[in-house]
């Protein structure tokens, strides 16, 4: 059984997105995590969602990444426990030190919501093994502020050490400024830390996990978990 935390800000408004998409994918519903409570209960896997926490203020993330409950989370992320950080939770894993980088306004100054293309960068990490490197996939995004920015040294050492993990791209997979919809650096649209255990992404797959929804690309971000989860536990 796959223990599971959605973390729950105010302004979050794809919490429970994440939570049918765990519940159908792994079939035990995950525990909603008020984010003023102190401690995340034991879990296999806790999700940051997507939404506008605490309404953007300041910075997107920025007031979130103080709420007390992200003490513990991040305290459990170090410890070794994945953590998945989507469009805001993204954010907030990067204004909370658990990822480098920021995540800046839209060089179009607009809100952006559609369909992207990806390519998958890395194939053997905890949240893309279900993947084919290579790879291109579609997944939807929907953000104003999806602009990944890193200076030249953070950026080389994340492209060294294979930290990136999904790039906006064409349908046929070619990396170009033209295929960034945001004006990220270097078309980046995830990343992960040192371990491959903690995953930020400004796309949504838990938008498009069943056919239902118009495909399933993002269906496999939660599969890859479970496997690596049951992996884990062999």
């Amino acid at each position: 059984m796959i223990r599971a935390s959605v973390i729950v800000f105010p302004g979050s408004n794809c919490d429970r997105d994440v939570k049918v998409a765990i519940e159908r994918i792994t079939g035990v519903a995950p525990a909603m995590i008020w984010h003023g409570d102190a401690s995340v209960p034991a879990s296999d896997l806790i999700v940051l969602p997507g939404g506008f926490s605490y309404g953007d203020y300041l910075r997107c993330g920025a007031m979130a990444a103080h709420s007390p409950i992200m003490k513990d989370v991040i305290s459990k992320a170090k410890a070794g426990t994945p953590v998945l950080g989507i469009c805001n939770g993204f954010q907030v894993l990067c204004e909370s030190g658990l990822l480098p980088g920021v995540l800046m306004r839209n060089r179009s100054l607009k809100f952006i919501c559609k369909d992207v293309h990806l390519r998958v960068e890395r194939d053997d990490t905890f949240f893309s093994r279900c993947y084919r490197k290579g790879e291109v996939i579609k997944v939807p995004i929907a953000h104003a502020e999806g602009n990944y920015f890193a200076d030249t040294d953070t950026l080389d050492r994340l492209e060294g050490e294979g930290r990136v993990a999904f790039r906006y791209c064409d349908e046929a997979g070619v990396v170009s400024d033209a295929t960034s919809p945001n004006g990220a650096q270097r078309n980046i649209a995830g990343i992960t830390d040192s371990t491959g255990r903690i995953l930020g992404m400004m796309p949504h797959p838990e938008r498009l996990y069943e056919a239902a929804l118009g495909g399933t690309d993002g269906r496999r971000i939660f599969e890859s978990a479970v496997i690596s989860l049951t992996a884990d536990a062999a």
